[in-house]
């Protein structure tokens, strides 16, 4: 039985029930086929928004998603999920597990990421105007709590699509914590979690619709803490070694470092302790930071840079400092043979129309924006298809140099609002966030059943891979063997 289904700015309408389960016939195209996938995720609609919703009032921080990690584990296991809790030494990473066919091994095994961190400072109500609810209390400004409901949703529609289709293959829904700074999926990585797998799907909330393939720069933090000798800083000023003085002397070798970097590299930091008072010569100091590039190469030897004026600035001041390596991250590694079926059918789905309460809520947040980059009506559309270079990072970049990986963006954000904004958090907690991530969750139903039933389409992607890792490439870790730091949002 052919389902007839309408696509329509996005929207899958339904004009009939799912059918009952039925053999795979080779009569039946692919695309109607995993047309199919993409209605089981349509009826996942309402769950996936709940979900989403409760995320979102949760905005837990990185490796603190305790609360955020056990809801999206309950859904998943009540639809028949196997979950493996505490991968990779994190309490709150998870593998969620469904498999069809008789055989063990029968069939691909495809993986979509789920992210699921907030980030502090940036709470805000849902409303197109600044309003804090809770002070210095979390938000979700980049959108994980969408992301996470929505690979959930996706993986449970795929499930279902599986039996009902009665097609042999892995679904693998992966709980990665801790995206922003904590490199939770490089922990996974390290640890062989994706070992085994043959694909992995991806998504992230943004202000537009797009599935060109895109890289990110490489990046590397770290932690530089200095430590002097207090003295009263009136009466015996002599007698102390100020870290503040020795934070301040490499901040200013830093700054003079970035006529003397690649144009494409950026150097972040942030005092995170500057001392208790101003006449106490401060005995510790603490400045917190990143460092990006295209190449993973040259972050490398940006880092190792910073660190040697961290040294010179604690011999010049005569204090003492310990570097922490943070995090690290690869680049995204684009695997164009994947981003080619994703964007067709990006752009077979189309975007999202506001309804006349949305369209008001996105004229009035609005003029809250600097420079806006996309114009209102931009959600409607899908962006034009070419390879981009993103400045920011993700430690989706470490999973894509081991597995063939394929990400998109939604538009679950008015146009013009940057990631990591109270516009941002805003809108993902209400009906403009939830119809960005309901595409999303169709996207990757439809986009994984398709792959699913091409294994040429996937075994290609292999090939794809090992041609851009090169013929020497050994995974090694930016961040080394240092163990997951749980602690670094308390």
């Amino acid at each position: 039985m052919r389902l007839p289904i309408l696509l329509n700015a996005g929207l899958l309408l339904v004009a009939s029930a799912v059918c009952a389960s039925t053999d795979v016939s080779a009569d039946v195209p692919v695309e109607a086929l995993s047309d199919r996938a993409a209605v089981f995720a349509l009826e996942q609609q309402s769950a996936g928004v709940a979900l989403a919703d409760k995320l979102w009032g949760l905005a837990e921080l990185g490796y603190l998603e305790y609360q955020s990690s056990a809801a999206l584990q309950s859904y998943l296991a009540d639809h028949g999920f196997t979950v493996e809790l505490g991968v990779g030494g994190i309490p709150t990473a998870f593998v969620a597990t469904f498999r069809s066919g008789a055989e063990v091994d029968a069939g691909p095994v495809v993986a979509l990421l789920a992210e699921f961190d907030a980030l502090p400072g940036l709470n805000q109500a849902a409303l197109p105007y600044r309003q804090v609810t809770e002070e210095r209390a979390a938000g979700h400004a980049c959108g994980h709590h969408l992301f996470g409901a929505a690979s959930a949703a996706a993986a449970v529609a795929l499930s279902q699509w599986l039996q009902d289709t009665q097609v042999s293959a892995t679904i693998k829904l992966v709980g990665t914590p801790a995206e922003e700074g904590g490199s939770g999926k490089v922990y996974l990585a390290r640890a062989g979690v994706f070992d085994g797998v043959d694909v992995v799907l991806h998504w992230h909330p943004g202000d537009g619709n797009s599935a060109s393939p895109s890289s990110t720069t490489s990046n590397k933090s770290g932690r530089f803490t200095f430590t002097g000798r207090a003295a009263h800083a009136a009466s015996a000023p002599d007698r102390g070694r100020s870290a503040l003085d020795g934070v301040e002397a490499m901040n200013f070798m830093v700054n003079l470092m970035r006529e003397h970097v690649p144009q494409t590299a950026r150097l972040h930091y942030v005092i995170t302790n500057g001392g208790d008072a101003p006449n106490i010569v401060p005995e510790t100091a603490q400045v917190y930071y990143y460092v990006r590039h295209p190449e993973k190469e040259q972050v490398v030897q940006l880092f190792d840079r910073v660190v040697a004026a961290a040294e010179a600035a604690a011999m010049g001041t005569e204090t003492r400092v310990d570097v922490e390596v943070m995090h690290g991250n690869y680049p995204v590694l684009p695997n164009l043979t994947l981003a080619r079926l994703v964007n067709d059918n990006l752009i077979a789905m189309g975007g999202i129309t506001y309804s006349p309460a949305e369209q008001e809520f996105a004229e009035t947040i609005r003029p809250t924006l600097i420079n806006p980059r996309r114009e209102l009506g931009s959600e409607q559309t899908v962006a034009p298809y070419r390879v981009r270079q993103s400045m920011g990072s993700t430690d989706v970049g470490d999973v894509s140099w081991l597995v063939p990986t394929v990400g998109f963006t939604t538009a679950t954000w008015v146009p013009g609002t940057p990631a990591h904004s109270w516009q941002a958090v805003a809108a993902g907690g209400m009906s403009i966030g939830h119809k960005g991530m309901g595409l999303a969750t169709r996207l990757l139903a439809k986009s994984a059943a398709q792959l699913i039933l091409q294994p040429a389409v996937i075994a290609e992607a292999k090939a794809e891979l090992l041609e851009s890792q090169g013929p020497d490439f050994v995974y090694a870790a930016l961040l080394g063997d240092r163990e997951p730091p749980l602690d670094y949002r308390k």
